[in-house]
């Protein structure tokens, strides 16, 4: 056998190796989910069982049922989540995009010293700014509604920071181009960059989708009435109405689940090229 086998078969054997350890941390990783969902489907006798019985025997369909048609209102939750996360999700990569295009390609004087600044908001804990925003909101007549967990979201310092990255990353010849040819800052932004820069907006909505769609401790404290409650918060109210009926809490938590796999599925194939371009130019 030449060297060159011998070679061939070493990195055969090296990527199988891979590839088992990888599938077994992947399932590891994954065996939380796989309980919950299995648990959905149990009885109350059947959850904590040992071995786990990983697959019920007899699945129980009406878990699910009770979740979505008892309590104060699953629906309501599910809904007011879906209307902020969506909403964020269009709102916050724009708006992010807008003041990135400004960081990276107008020139004006102490524009880096701001951007330094502003980057230092990303040291500040979110919960040292509660109180503060509590005042803010009491004072705008936004507290107790969803404005106050949708204007603060729309503008994130991470975002800004990542979209910037990608925008260096741009060829500075390609809007001194379009300027040559009579185009300006708005027409350049939403013709040659936007277009440019779908993987990293796609990037950047999954991961803005997810914070917001788990967000807890903003709407714990900034929202009261229970008609505004997002699902977070009403899992919280339905754990405790159910006590301890393991059951449906694991229904509402896979119900919870749904929106946060399906964002992730139809922009999986954007988010390591964003991540890659995003980190090209510091």
């Amino acid at each position: 056998m030449d060297t060159r086998n011998k070679r061939m078969i070493r990195e055969r054997v090296a990527k199988s190796f891979n590839t088992i350890i990888m599938a077994l941390a992947s399932l590891l990783l994954l065996s939380p989910m796989i309980w919950m969902v299995s648990t959905s489907f149990k009885k109350p006798k059947d959850v904590f069982t040992y071995p786990i019985q990983w697959i019920p025997l007899d699945p129980v369909w009406t878990n699910h049922f009770k979740v979505w048609m008892t309590g104060d209102g699953f629906a309501l939750f599910y809904f007011n989540s879906l209307k902020i996360s969506l909403i964020l999700l269009i709102g916050a990569p724009l708006l992010a995009a807008f003041a990135a295009y400004g960081f990276s390609r107008i020139p004006f004087k102490g524009r880096d010293s701001i951007f330094l600044l502003y980057l230092c908001l990303m040291m500040i804990p979110p919960q040292v700014l509660f109180v503060p925003k509590f005042i803010m909101f009491d004072w705008m007549r936004i507290y107790n509604t969803h404005w106050a967990l949708i204007l603060p979201g729309l503008f994130t310092v991470f975002g800004v920071f990542m979209i910037r990255q990608f925008f260096m990353s741009i060829p500075h010849e390609i809007s001194e181009a379009a300027f040559i040819d009579g185009a300006g800052h708005f027409r350049i932004f939403f013709q040659l960059f936007l277009p440019l820069s779908k993987p990293v907006l796609a990037t950047f909505a999954i991961i803005d989708f997810t914070w917001t769609w788990n967000d807890y401790e903003n709407a714990l404290i900034f929202l009261l009435d229970k008609k505004l409650y997002t699902v977070p918060l009403g899992m919280q109210n339905f754990m405790l109405e159910a006590g301890v009926d393991y059951n449906l809490m694991m229904a509402a938590a896979t119900a919870g689940v749904v929106p946060l796999l399906i964002v992730f599925f139809l922009g999986q194939k954007y988010i390591i090229q964003g991540f890659a371009s995003s980190a090209v130019k510091g």
